[in-house]
């Protein structure tokens, strides 16, 4: 446990290591440091070179005190993590597309609280009003797109551009829930902001970072991927635990602009670590709303903010997001009231940047921490799910397809099961689970509900998961 005068000392003697070793200008190229070995005790088991890791990045009263790269960025080459190899951060992104708008809006070009569809007339006009606050902080009610994807058939592998993500939005025919009325986190929604921007600006959302963010912050090898063919040099590999041992690469051709798809480093991010605290890019009062929390049309506060998540960590409070795509995890956390940020990029999916980074936070800030909270017990035994006969279940059979996704999927009993088949899915088994409904076996089902008309005959289902609500399947032809 380090004591408030412990940190302090430490903090000054690595600031001073660091402007020495640095001239007194930004992070070295092609080095290491300052370095705390509490921090790289984290990273122990990641500290090796025939496996993946992470590129960490620590920030304290203004000072980088530690920064540092563990294990390889690509297997293939014997390349190791450096803070200046470029990793794709996922999800972290999603804060640049609200400064970005935040940003527009400050040059009179961008209104929150008009209809998107205003500056993107293609969105379907679904009734209610949506609006780029909606977009923002997660209360469209816009489906969320990976799950949509891959019931359609489409796979993380397969190529997943800006452009086919807008036109699956320009199809979508109905909304999960009123604008404003509730939060579920949408991918979709932050495509459709940077749409909008683009919009707005005259620009490709990339120019526009560049021009207005990464440029002004001097982030050098920083950018958002909007060709998945480009030559990214430094750029990492991302890869998953192999059965049997050893790793397979995770391949990764998503462009997904503000929501995802930023090709940065850990140098380069310090910078905007930086910028929390300098303003350089915004000034005080975007900062200031960039960790204002959303609210619902009844007025009921939400805790994510404009692209950042707004919580505590053992009684501090913290403003961050995590990142998950490919072999790629990755974490940002920031404690505002102590001046500590952390930042893990990491290139293999079972690495869990965000609980390293609390451990991290822990080293600097443990003795100004709470208790660590307990694990809440377990629930309820779940009831017994209904048993179905063979006859019932044929009542399910026949082909049901989605005009939405332009896809079909054929309901059929196999050996006493319901199972559904897709072209490009694997086969889904539906348990019983209620009234005409099963629970499916793949995440791409997780719900379904099949619907009866006036005659008590089945005519349609709905797939309902976390993000993606009653997508409706018309039942086109017999079992």
């Amino acid at each position: 446990m380090r004591s408030a005068e412990t940190r302090k000392a430490v903090t000054a003697t690595l600031a001073l290591v660091f402007a020495i070793g640095c001239g007194g200008g930004g992070p070295p190229a092609g080095s290491e440091g300052p370095l705390v070995p509490e921090v790289s005790a984290v990273f122990a088991d990641l500290d090796r070179d025939d496996g993946p890791g992470a590129a960490v990045g620590v920030m304290l009263d203004g000072q980088v005190v530690h920064r540092a790269g563990y294990g390889m960025a690509n297997l293939d080459h014997d390349i190791p993590i450096t803070p200046q190899t470029v990793f794709d951060i996922a999800s972290i992104s999603k804060q640049f597309g609200a400064m970005s708008a935040l940003l527009l809006e400050g040059e009179g070009s961008l209104d929150f609280d008009v209809d998107v569809r205003e500056y993107v007339p293609e969105v379907p006009d679904f009734g209610p009003v949506i609006t780029p606050r909606h977009l923002v902080h997660h209360t469209s009610g816009i489906r969320d797109w990976p799950h949509a994807m891959l019931m359609s058939g489409v796979t993380y592998t397969d190529v997943i551009s800006f452009e086919k993500i807008l036109r699956m939005l320009y199809r979508q025919e109905d909304l999960d829930f009123t604008p404003g009325s509730e939060y579920s986190y949408s991918n979709t929604g932050y495509n459709l902001l940077a749409r909008t921007i683009e919009v707005q600006s005259g620009q490709s959302f990339r120019a526009y970072t560049q021009d207005r963010i990464f440029g002004p912050l001097g982030m050098e090898n920083t950018h958002f991927s909007d060709e998945y063919l480009e030559i990214v040099p430094g750029r990492a590999e991302s890869y998953t635990p192999a059965e049997g041992g050893g790793y397979r690469r995770s391949i990764n051709q998503l462009t997904a602009l503000a929501s995802s798809s930023l090709n940065t480093t850990v140098d380069d991010f310090l910078l905007w670590m930086t910028n929390y605290e300098t303003g350089d890019v915004g000034g005080s009062a975007v900062l200031e709303r960039m960790v204002e929390p959303g609210t619902l049309n009844d007025g009921a506060e939400q805790s994510y903010a404009y692209g950042l998540a707004v919580g505590e960590y053992r009684g501090l409070p913290t403003v961050g997001h995590g990142g998950s795509w490919a072999g790629f995890r990755t974490n940002f956390m920031r404690f505002p009231e102590q001046n500590l940020s952390v930042v893990v990029f990491c290139n293999v999916s079972n690495c869990d940047p965000a609980g390293r980074a609390q451990r991290v936070a822990e080293v600097f800030l443990e003795d100004q921490m709470g208790p660590r909270a307990e694990q809440a017990p377990g629930g309820n035994e779940a009831e017994e799910p209904p048993v179905l006969t063979a006859t019932q279940l044929r009542a399910y059979e026949g082909s049901y397809r989605s005009p939405e996704l332009d896809s079909t999927y054929e309901i059929v009993v196999v050996d006493g099961v319901l199972t559904a088949r897709h072209w490009r899915n694997g086969d889904a088994t539906l348990t019983p689970s209620g009234d005409n409904e099963f629970r499916g076996d793949r995440s791409w089902l997780p719900l379904v509900r099949f619907r009866r008309n006036g005659n008590g005959s089945i005519d349609g289902l709905s797939v309902t998961g976390s993000r993606v609500r009653n997508l409706r399947f018309e039942r086109v032809g017999p079992g």
